[in-house]
């Protein structure tokens, strides 16, 4: 008993078999844009602008301005959130800032909140104008000039 083999055949099925597998893979998106509309959708007013490389760009009344950055190519924290508003900053500044980090990094919104206050807070006469802290494996770093406070909020890789 001689068994052939259809080559042709074979190499049909296979190709069928591996078009379902490639199809049957979801298609990824990239992960900032991911919590870019996860940010859109659970804070009020909060609005996705645009993506420029790494850096999404966002608007909401109580920032003058808000990005998300997202990890590159051999930068050593994993996302990023940058805050900017008045040197004073009101609360529904720190409730939007501490709801927005809440959602990048997986943190509860009161600890994320708690430590956005009290970066901003330091700033004064006894501290300067640029304040580095540690808050929840979280690293936060508040400056401030004559107009403007911002904080960046920021996790490591290997956390």
């Amino acid at each position: 008993m001689i068994l052939k083999l259809n080559f042709r055949g074979a190499i049909l099925v296979a190709a069928a078999i591996s078009g379902l597998v490639a199809s049957a893979a979801p298609a990824r998106a990239d992960q900032c844009d991911d919590i870019s509309k996860q940010l859109a959708h659970n804070i009020d007013g909060l609005k996705v602008n645009f993506k420029a490389a790494n850096i999404v760009y966002l608007t909401h009344p109580a920032a003058k301005e808000l990005s998300l950055g997202c990890r590159g190519n051999g930068q050593s924290y994993s996302n990023e959130l940058y805050a900017k508003g008045d040197r004073r900053p009101t609360q529904q500044f720190y409730d939007l800032v501490g709801a927005a980090a809440a959602i990048i990094f997986t943190v509860t919104k009161d600890d994320t909140t708690t430590g956005a206050t009290r970066c901003l807070k330091r700033m004064g006469i006894l501290r300067g104008d640029k304040v580095s802290m540690r808050y929840r494996r979280l690293n936060m770093e508040c400056t401030r000039t004559k107009t403007d406070a911002a904080i960046s909020i920021t996790r490591g890789k290997d956390e």
